[in-house]
């Protein structure tokens, strides 16, 4: 009898950790706060919260203060102009030694126009070497 008990309860106990180990499917970043401050509030409490929707059902969300960009894409916001993973588009992926700059990928090292950074043009006639302008 108490054998069939203790198997009974180590049995349970695995299913319990079993369960307990599986990953949930949802980011934390895929959702956002639809309303009210979470201001004072744990950060469990702020992750697991009722309130918290994803983008591809209210896309306006993108839109609001503190959102990581104006844009969703596969349920996340995002900002299209500058994000490597949704560059110009959702899903355009920009290569490994690439930025996304105004919605282009541009590599900092070579490119004249984005040299070492976005926006930083070399002057006419110079060239773009190791993301510097006129390096020897």
């Amino acid at each position: 009898m108490i054998k069939k008990v203790l198997i009974t309860l180590i049995i349970l106990m695995a299913l319990a950790i079993n369960l307990s180990a599986t990953p949930i499917e949802d980011n934390e970043e895929d959702l956002v706060p639809i309303s009210g401050s979470l201001r004072g509030a744990s950060r469990f409490l702020a992750q697991h919260s009722r309130g918290l929707v994803k983008c591809n059902k209210n896309p306006r969300l993108c839109r609001a203060k503190g959102s990581p960009g104006p844009d969703c894409c596969k349920k996340k916001c995002v900002n299209v102009k500058t994000d490597k993973q949704n560059c110009g588009l959702c899903g355009k992926k920009c290569k490994n030694q690439e930025i996304c700059c105004k919605g282009k990928c541009v590599n900092l090292m070579t490119d004249k126009r984005n040299c070492g950074g976005c926006n930083i043009k070399c002057k006419k006639g110079n060239s773009c070497k190791l993301g510097m302008c006129s390096y020897a």
